[in-house]
C-alpha cells in the first residue's frame, strides 16, 4: 500500500486531495467519510489498519496502540457536500472479501532464468501511472478515433478470454496492476503473480474493489512451479521474453499446467499508436520506455506473429494451440496442455 496525495476512494468513489503525508487517508485511499465509518465495516477497517502499518513504516514507527484502538473505533466525521452523503447512503452494507497480502519475497539473481531487473525496475518504477496506458489517458492519448478503436479491441480482448472455460486453480503469471485479474478470480481460485511488488499493490486494490479474494505474491515469472494449475494466464508477457528463451518458457507454462490445462495470453501487436505519444519507435526487439517524470528504462518487447507462436505452442507440447487477433492491437491465445 503506497500513499496517494489525490485519489478517488476506493469504497464511495468521492475524489479527495491530501494536505501531507501525515492524512492516513492518503495512505488508504479513503475519504475522511468513509475512514470515519472504518469502526461499521470491514473493509474500511482492514484498508485502514494496513495504512496506519504503512504509514509507521514509511515514518520508520512501530505501530502503537493508539493507532491499533483508532483502527477499530469509529470516528464521527462531518460531510463536505450532500452528494457525498448520498453516495454514502447507498454504500453496500456488507463487508467485502479481502484477500492475502503480497509476501515480501525477492525474485533470484544471478541464475539462468531470474527476473530481468531492468524489467522489473521498469514496472514498478512505472506501477502508479501503467493503467493509463490501457485507459488512453495522458501521453498515451491518441484523438478520438485510434481511442475508440483502442478500446473496442481491449473490450474484444475481455469478452474474448471471458468466453474461455478457465477454472478451478488459475495462476496469473506476470499480474501487473491486474487489469484481468477480476476476470479471473471469478472464474476459480486465482493465484497472482509478478516479480514487482508495486503493480501487486494496485492489483490488490483492484480485487479489493470487486470484492474477490486471490492469493497474491512476489514471485518470478521463470520460477518453477511449486504446483500444478488448471489454467495459467499471461497479459503482455510474452512480448517480454527474449525471442530466443521463447520455447524455454513455453515448457515452463507447459510445467505449470495439469494435462488438459489451458494456457491462455493477451499481448502486443505492432501498431505504433499502441505506446505513449513519446516512446520511440521499437528497434532489434528493444523498446525505450519513458515515465511521466522523464525517467527512462530500455526493455525487451519482441512483437510476435500468431503463426510462430502457433507452432511454438505445438512443439512445447500444447495442442490443440489457436493464436489469433483482435485487429490492431492485441494477439489472443490459447493452448490445451
Amino acid at each position: 500500500m503506497t500513499y496517494r496525495a489525490t485519489f478517488d476512494c476506493l469504497w464511495c468513489g468521492a475524489s479527495h486531495a491530501c494536505r501531507s503525508t501525515d492524512d492516513i487517508e492518503g495512505w488508504a485511499q479513503l475519504c475522511p467519510n468513509c475512514v470515519g465509518r472504518a469502526g461499521d465495516n470491514g473493509f474500511l477497517r482492514f484498508r485502514l489498519r494496513d495504512a496506519i502499518t504503512e504509514r509507521g513504516r514509511a515514518r520508520g514507527e512501530l505501530r502503537t496502540d493508539a493507532d491499533e484502538a483508532s483502527a477499530s473505533a469509529p470516528a464521527p466525521v462531518e460531510l463536505a457536500t450532500d452528494d457525498q452523503a448520498a453516495v454514502a447512503a447507498v454504500s453496500p452494507p456488507a463487508d467485502p472479501i479481502a484477500e492475502p497480502a503480497p509476501t515480501a519475497a525477492t525474485p533470484p539473481e544471478g541464475i539462468p532464468g531470474a527476473a530481468d531487473d531492468s524489467l522489473v525496475a521498469y514496472y514498478e518504477a512505472r506501477a502508479p501511472e501503467y493503467d493509463d496506458w490501457y485507459l488512453r489517458r495522458g501521453r498515451y492519448s491518441r484523438g478520438p478515433i485510434h481511442d475508440t478503436a483502442w478500446a473496442t479491441e481491449l473490450d474484444v480482448a475481455g469478452r474474448w478470454l471471458d468466453g474461455l472455460p478457465l477454472h478451478g486453480r488459475i495462476v496469473e503469471l506476470a499480474a501487473g496492476t491486474g487489469w484481468w485479474s477480476p476476470l479471473l478470480a471469478g472464474k476459480g481460485e486465482l493465484w497472482a503473480y509478478d516479480a514487482a511488488g508495486g503493480p501487486l499493490d494496485r492489483l490488490r486494490e483492484r480485487l479489493m474493489a470487486h470484492r474477490l479474494r486471490a492469493h497474491i505474491h512476489v514471485r518470478d515469472a521463470w520460477a518453477e512451479p511449486d504446483d500444478q494449475a488448471d489454467a495459467l494466464f499471461t497479459g503482455f508477457w510474452l512480448s517480454h521474453v527474449p525471442r530466443a528463451r521463447l520455447a524455454e518458457f513455453l515448457a515452463l507454462a507447459r510445467r505449470w499446467l495439469t494435462p488438459g490445462g489451458t494456457f491462455a495470453f493477451i499481448d502486443s501487436l505492432p501498431d505504433e499508436l499502441s505506446g505513449a505519444v513519446d516512446h520511440p519507435r521499437p528497434a532489434d526487439d528493444r523498446s525505450i520506455r519513458r515515465l511521466d517524470d522523464g525517467r527512462e528504462f530500455e526493455i525487451v518487447k519482441v512483437y510476435h506473429r500468431p503463426g510462430e507462436l502457433e507452432s511454438a505452442l505445438l512443439a512445447a507440447g500444447f495442442e490443440p494451440a489457436e493464436v489469433t487477433t483482435s485487429g490492431r492491437f492485441f494477439l489472443l491465445g490459447h493452448a490445451t496442455a
